[in-house]
């Protein structure tokens, strides 16, 4: 079932972003139109949310890598729109935000992205979206930093540790955060 919402959901983002003129606006609204839809329609497909969401993030990462420029800029600005689209569904803002940035990571290594940049790519959206719908941003960090490090686990040791290695010196995110939810992903 994950597999027919990933299909559905990157064949639904080529035809909404192919022959565009802004791109990211439109990966933007397709993903959001996606992700509410299956936020609806999660109890009529048989498949648990949190896999569903993450499908749709798996699902958008891989149809947008052949038409955007950048997989990176692609993965923050789909799981930012899949977390706003969760929320207007009315599911957990911090649920979505692990769940969808685990989508985008493991998104991003089937389409061979690199896996570090997305990593910090989705935190960075994650945040952004819960920031916008008013959920705790420490809390917020640690959900996407806990989605990605079990995306990167299931790719890979090798992958788990470039992307611990990629969070724990991004600039942009609060280090502190980023070594407790790293600490505690294990326990999870």
């Amino acid at each position: 079932m994950i597999d027919r919402i990933i299909n559905k959901v990157k064949d639904g983002i080529v035809a909404a972003v192919e022959g565009t003129d802004n791109i990211m606006t439109a990966l933007r609204n397709a993903v959001k139109n996606q992700t509410t839809g299956v936020v609806k329609d999660v109890g009529d497909i048989g498949t648990a949310i949190e896999d569903a969401i993450s499908g749709v993030a798996e699902g958008a990462v891989k149809g947008a890598s052949g038409i955007v420029a950048s997989t990176t800029e692609a993965v923050k600005n789909i799981v930012h729109s899949a977390v706003e689209g969760a929320s207007e569904a009315g599911m957990d803002i911090l649920t979505a935000v692990r769940n969808v940035a685990r989508g985008a990571v493991s998104g991003t290594a089937k389409v061979g992205g690199d896996l570090a940049l997305a990593s910090v790519a989705a935190v960075e959206g994650a945040v952004e979206a819960a920031g916008k719908l008013g959920a705790d941003a420490s809390e917020s960090v640690k959900s996407a930093v806990i989605g990605v490090i079990h995306a990167a686990d299931d790719i890979g040791s090798e992958a788990g540790v470039a992307v611990r290695k990629a969070l724990m010196t991004a600039a942009s995110l609060p280090r502190d955060v980023v070594e407790k939810a790293i600490g505690g992903s294990t326990k999870k």
